[in-house]
């Protein structure tokens, strides 16, 4: 590409460098300067007498000093990084001379830099000047080219002096131009340039020895070959083209007609002097090529040029007055020193200063290429993005505007862009746009609403499928992506993203909702695992029992119960329907087969979706595995609001849980509880047989032991269904046998009554009162009782149930019993107590004389001598013997041998009757329990709550004397 097709612009600013004192101005305008170079921060001026000036940033000399004391400088190198500078002195016919400087070791006597090294530079003893030079950054090697086309190659220390040696690596008959050096670790390559000829030289490593490879049979001037440090390429400039050269040979090159007199490199640029052509008169051969100093001084002119070969523009140009004499870089900037002694400072533009340039041009390309050269981060690069899509859109480019648009997509707010193209004829590079914010998952519901609506707009069907099948992640919002597919009638697709991100419930919406498919909803469902089949039975249980009574009650059992395994036969087809809102639903569940995961599928043996139209089979054909579910299944009770209006399938699935084993307490109260209400609430509903075959089930479910319902509950339900049999079976089992009587008295069913007495007469006794007072409570009941009277008096009479009096003051109450009914029972009574009266007079006749005869006997012990008669001992039975004790109640004892007894101060006998001591003792404590008992007496109203004879306790505890007045103490 030709240089002169490259865009120009002027990406530095120039000014002229201000001299800061008159030392500085002197040196500058005398032209006394024969070389220069920069490094370490500061600036190093090489004179023809052999001194060397230091300058800093101001360009005021720090320091001056004597480098050599015959020639010129022609060549200086600084170390960057290091106070080590080399500079090459001529004096023709002599030997040039190298000297190593130590810039921070001053000698003490003079002040002067320390030289570390000083070495004369041979040319097989040929006067010719140095043409080139070069060296490695350590200085382990250096390399010189002369004018008549030979090039030296120094190596050693030079830094410490410890010996150092030439050799030449090259001659040839055409004057040295340029040197370069090329380095990698193994490898050290040296460039050089003739006038004709660019070769290669490899001075160290392998291939060290051979003679230079020519690269290219042209070469160039003085000082027209430099080395990008960047990428290590060698730069050559010639009249016709700038070239690059590589390890392999020439690289890009660009074309650039004119005489040029020096390159450098600077940073990104490649930095161009070039004398005006038409002002350097023809010359010839070699005079042309090699340069003639005092030749070209006749011309003043020159243009300085800075380019950047990679993006192919030119950052500046220039024409200077005098030409220039040497280009260095320091302090961050480029410096060029022209012959008059002026020097220009070129000070690069800031990224944001030389991108406004560009915008002001509409050169959004180039601002773009050099933003990445730049290495801007994302977000400025799309501003520039921007920019260029917003500079397209008003030119009416929108196929190009948008696609800038999307690479600034990452930091751009969607809606600005989304603005621009509302437009239905700019509806296409809206999708583009949308789509790609969904692939960068920026989009919003918003926008997936957005995309989706405009699919729906175009009707295109293959497009809106292949955003909602695009592998990997999910790009949109789900729910968004699914509510506008359903919205725009696109039931499949729905079905499809629902089914792939197992959103079975909206599955089932579309069934039921959409086409009406309440079957094939509830065959979706029973092939869903637990987990996800649980909501989505409950939500729509009530439509599904409505319309799929008996199906949907055996899947309630199932579930309910623990023993739900999802079907594992394929789904089946649908009847197809005319197309229509329900029809694409309908289509879906035909087309959800192939990714829903089957229950005896492995993970791997499931395909990826099919595209629309094909059907694959989702089943390994080798690993047929069944899974087996396991789940908790919730409780029975959350599911009884599912079957409101459908008594029938309720009962039924009460049933079936309640012959589930180990089921837990609370769930059989719940369906014991619920299942009676159930069986009331149909027999309340029936007639004849029908009511009896109702009953009789709800009587069966609370006849068994143990049945968990609370008997509250049952009452309750009982009373509110008039179900008395319900009533009677809690009173039994509850022990209310009274209750039971009472409820057929209240109902005045009188032979209900009698059979209730009779079954439950034995157990409650206090039953036969209660039948006495009600069959005399109405005329009409002592009928139906007819002989039932007779016996319910003789068991009262026989059981003592009532006295006498109670049993007139029952009858008394009203006039319906009359004296002949009684007349048996009273003159049996009356005949009864007269014997009782009769033999209770005598026993107390019997009491009272025996207490006589015990008191005189007392009287006769106490005041009458006694006479003991007795021969033989009570307790030994044999012949009483001296010394003998006789006891009150006439029992003797030997004293000695059968009787163990303690004699008081009296002489009398301490202690009882052996034989008489047991029944004695037995009397003491009877009386000792009494006089204890006296005091307590809730044991009495204990004993007179639990006894059937309250007058007979009453005595009994009278005798123990619970009734006896405490002692008067005096």
């Amino acid at each position: 590409m030709a240089l002169t097709s490259w865009k120009t612009f002027d990406f530095f600013e120039v000014s002229q460098v201000k001299a800061p004192d008159d030392e500085t101005r002197s040196l500058f305008e005398n032209n006394d300067i024969s070389c220069c170079c920069s490094g370490s921060e500061n600036l190093f001026l090489g004179s023809n007498d052999g001194t060397v000036r230091i300058l800093s940033s101001t360009f005021k000399i720090l320091r001056t000093f004597q480098a050599h004391d015959v020639g010129s400088i022609a060549h200086m190198k600084q170390v960057e990084g290091t106070s080590l500078l080399v500079t090459i002195a001529e004096d023709l016919p002599n030997e040039p001379v190298l000297k190593v400087w130590a810039l921070d070791k001053p000698v003490k006597k003079t002040g002067l830099p320390t030289c570390q090294s000083t070495l004369s530079i041979s040319n097989g003893r040929k006067p010719f000047p140095i043409s080139a030079f070069t060296a490695l950054d350590d200085l382990s090697q250096l390399a010189i080219g002369f004018a008549n086309g030979s090039v030296t190659v120094i190596r050693g220390d030079l830094i410490h002096d410890r010996g150092a040696k030439q050799r030449v690596v090259h001659e040839s008959e055409e004057p040295i131009t340029g040197l370069e050096f090329r380095t990698n670790p193994k490898l050290t390559t040296l460039y050089v340039a003739t006038i004709s000829r660019i070769l290669k030289l490899v001075i160290s490593g392998r291939g060290q020895g051979q003679p230079a490879r020519t690269l290219e049979d042209l070469g160039c001037g003085v000082g027209c070959m430099t080395v990008d440090d960047q990428n290590g390429d060698i730069v050559v400039v010639r009249d016709d083209a700038i070239y690059y050269y590589g390890v392999e040979g020439r690289g890009p090159c660009y074309a650039y007609d004119g005489p040029k007199s020096l390159v450098r490199i600077h940073g990104d640029y490649v930095a161009l002097v070039s004398p005006p052509s038409n002002a350097i008169p023809a010359k010839t051969g070699i005079l042309r090529r090699f340069g003639n100093t005092q030749a070209d001084a006749i011309f003043n002119t020159s243009t300085f040029t800075l380019l950047d070969t990679h993006l192919m523009f030119v950052a500046h140009s220039e024409s200077l007055v005098s030409q220039v004499q040497s280009v260095f870089m320091i302090w961050g900037d480029l410096f060029a020193l022209t012959q008059d002694g002026k020097v220009y400072r070129y000070h690069e533009k800031t990224l944001q200063q030389r991108l406004e340039i560009l915008y002001q041009r509409n050169l959004f390309l180039n601002a773009i290429n050099l933003a990445q050269k730049a290495g801007v981060d994302t977000a400025e690069k799309d501003v520039i993005f921007r920019k260029y899509g917003d500079f397209l859109y008003q030119k009416g480019d929108y196929d190009g505007a948008m696609q800038q648009y999307l690479k600034a997509i990452n930091n751009t707010e969607p809606s600005q862009v989304i603005r621009k193209f509302l437009d239905t004829q700019r509806i296409h590079n809206l999708i583009e746009y949308l789509e790609e914010l969904h692939e960068h998952h920026k989009a919003t519901a918003d926008h997936t609403t957005l995309l989706i609506n405009c699919y729906a707009k175009l009707k295109d069907i293959d497009k809106l499928e292949k955003f909602i099948k695009s592998p990997g992640d999910l790009k949109f919002d789900l729910d968004t992506a699914i509510s506008m597919c359903r919205q725009g009638g696109y039931f499949e697709q729905a079905a499809y993203l629902a089914t792939k991100h197992n959103e079975h419930g909206v599955v089932v919406d579309i069934l039921i909702e959409d086409s009406k498919k309440y079957t094939e909803a509830l065959d979706y469902i029973s092939r869903l695992e637990p987990i996800a089949a649980h909501p989505n039975l409950m939500k729509y249980a009530r439509v599904l029992i409505e319309n799929c009574p008996k199906d949907t009650t055996q899947l309630f059992i199932d579930y309910f119960t623990g023993i739900y395994q999802p079907k594992i036969d394929s789904l089946p087809d649908v009847v197809p329907q005319a197309p229509g809102y329900g029809a694409g639903a309908v289509n879906a569940v035909q087309n959800l087969r192939d990714m829903l995961p089957l229950p005896y599928m492995n993970t791997s043996s499931v395909t990826s979706p099919p595209s629309q139209g094909e059907v694959t089979n989702t089943i390994s054909d080798r690993s047929l595995e069944p899974v087996i579910y396991s789940y908790t299944p919730p409780q029975p009770r959350t599911a009884f609001s599912s079957f409101v209006d459908h008594p029938n399938e309720f009962i039924t699935f009460l049933e079936s849980c309640i012959r589930k084993e180990d089921l837990k307490e609370r769930d059989k109260i719940d369906l014991y509880t619920t299942l009676f209400e159930m069986y009331l609430h149909i027999s309340s509903e029936k007639k004849g047989s029908d009511k009896d075959k109702w009953e009789s089930k709800a009587r069966k479910l609370i006849e068994g032991q143990d049945i968990p319902i609370d008997t509250s509950n049952v009452l309750l339900l009982s009373h509110l269904s008039n179900f008395r049999d319900g009533t009677i079976l809690v009173h039994e089992q509850a022990g209310l046998r009274f209750d039971i009587f009472r409820s057929y008295t209240s109902a005045k069913d009188t032979r209900g009554a009698i059979e209730a007495l009779r079954k439950y007469g034995p157990e409650e006794p206090q039953l036969y009162p209660a039948a006495l007072a009600y069959f005399t409570s109405d005329p009409h009941v002592l009928e139906d009782a007819s002989d039932e009277l007779d016996a319910v008096l003789k068991k009262i009479d026989d059981d003592g149930l009532m006295a006498p009096l109670q049993v007139i003051q029952t009858l008394s109450t009203n006039a319906v019993a009359t004296m002949g009914m009684v007349k048996t029972y009273l003159q049996q009574t009356i005949e009864r107590e007269r014997k009782d009266i009769a033999s209770n007079r005598q026993r107390i006749t019997s009491y009272r004389n025996e207490s006589v005869e015990k008191r005189e006997e007392i009287i006769d012990l106490a005041t009458k001598p006694q006479t003991f008669n007795a021969t033989r001992c009570s307790l030994c039975g044999t012949q009483l013997t001296l010394p003998t004790v006789h006891f009150m109640c006439k029992h003797s004892f030997h004293q000695n041998k059968c009787l163990n007894v303690v004699f008081g101060d009296d002489g009398n006998i301490e202690g009882d009757c052996p034989i008489c001591r047991k029944n004695n003792d037995t009397i003491r404590a009877i009386r000792r329990a009494h006089e204890e008992n006296a005091d307590r007496h809730d044991l009495f109203l204990n004993a007179l709550a639990r006894s059937s004879d309250k007058l007979g306790t009453i005595s009994e505890w009278f005798g123990r004397g619970v009734m006896d007045l405490p002692p008067v103490v005096e």
